[in-house]
């Protein structure tokens, strides 16, 4: 049986542009090529999601536009029920300029648009869209409300709930308590926790301050070192696979989405499923592009086997 995987969270366009590097403040420089392709970082968990296999649904809105229908269209490429996405009258699709240079680092600007007019009472008109679900996902993208609302409807229903909270930014305190599992990368952990992660007793503290605050278990990514894990029964390092990085965007979100395909409810198989998520991620920074480089399951097996 596929899991089932509800995302909440936003959908962006994305245009990425090729630099040779960043530039300095003031500075003007060409750039070597211009691309736009679908992206959002709920949009990018949800394709990572489906395309490794689970049975997807997306909760967000878009405007009354062609980034809009651009985006709902995209998502139903990869069979992802799309019937919770609303459409803002007013506000347009939300848009992300990426900035991505030879070494492929990127820095973001990001126009949240109608990803921050996710109304609660739209969130809780789809209350059988989360009632069905495994898993349901949500980033820092859409406002902090929707997803309090939406995780008290997840746990009402036995969902398990998994926050990525990303970008960092200040959160409610609420949302931790109904959340089953945190998955930050080092930056936002320490962010969130107000401890830097250096070393493994700091990830270890990480997890205690998390667990303190309500959130039992946590992933921290930690880019091409690896993913450390803490649940209430264990906790470990899994290594990343070393490859050499294209492009990382959607790196993280490719991780999150790969993983809530494998993972079982109650956190049984994390080490395996992490170690898929590993797989998955590193395939997704070998090509270029948000969505286009996600990799299917079946890439993702072969790539296990090699």
């Amino acid at each position: 049986m596929a899991n089932k995987v509800t995302v909440l969270g936003s959908l962006n366009v994305d245009t990425t542009l090729r630099v040779p590097r960043m530039p300095l403040p003031g500075e003007t420089l060409s750039t070597e090529n211009k691309s736009s392709a679908a992206g959002g970082k709920g949009a990018n968990q949800a394709v990572a999601a489906a395309r490794a296999g689970a049975e997807t649904r997306f909760i967000g809105k878009v405007g009354n536009d062609d980034a809009g229908r651009f985006m709902v269209e995209s998502l139903q490429e990869d069979k992802i029920d799309t019937s919770a996405i609303v459409t803002d009258k007013t506000v347009g699709t939300g848009s992300a300029f990426i900035l991505l240079d030879e070494e492929g680092q990127n820095s973001i600007l990001v126009y949240g648009g109608s990803n921050q007019q996710i109304k609660d009472a739209e969130v809780l008109a789809v209350e059988d869209d989360i009632a069905k679900a495994d898993f349901l996902i949500a980033q820092f993208e859409t406002p902090q409300a929707a997803t309090l609302a939406a995780f008290t409807v997840a746990k009402q229903h036995g969902v398990t709930t998994i926050l990525n909270p990303a970008p960092a930014a200040k959160i409610d305190p609420a949302i931790l308590k109904v959340t089953d599992l945190v998955v930050p990368n080092e930056t936002e952990s320490a962010v969130l926790t107000g401890i830097e992660v250096t070393d493994r007793a700091s990830m270890d503290a990480n997890a205690d301050k998390f667990r303190a605050m309500g959130a039992k278990n946590l992933i921290i990514t930690v880019g091409s070192k690896g993913a450390y894990y803490a649940t209430e029964k264990e906790s470990g390092f899994v290594p990343a696979f070393k490859v050499k990085a294209v492009d990382t965007t959607a790196a993280g979100d490719t991780f999150i989405g790969a993983l809530s395909s494998q993972l079982k409810s109650d956190l049984s198989n994390i080490e395996s499923a992490l170690t898929f998520a590993q797989r998955a991620s590193s395939l997704t920074v070998q090509g270029l592009g948000a969505m286009p480089s996600i990799p299917t399951y079946d890439e993702i097996i072969a790539a296990s086997k090699k």
